[in-house]
């Protein structure tokens, strides 16, 4: 019974991991402004550096 358990709990982290990474590298793809969460606020155009 202990082992049914252990794999339950290692499949959900390795899944979660996996959802982490991929939402991470969908967003890292689209580029910085696009993933960024404030896009009616942003003035990063404006700035310069």
């Amino acid at each position: 019974m202990s082992v049914i358990i252990n794999v339950v709990i290692f499949l959900a982290i390795f899944s979660y991991a996996g959802y982490t990474l991929c939402h991470f590298f969908k967003k890292s793809k689209d580029g910085k402004c696009s993933s960024c969460g404030s896009k009616n606020r942003c003035s990063t155009e404006k700035k310069i550096l």
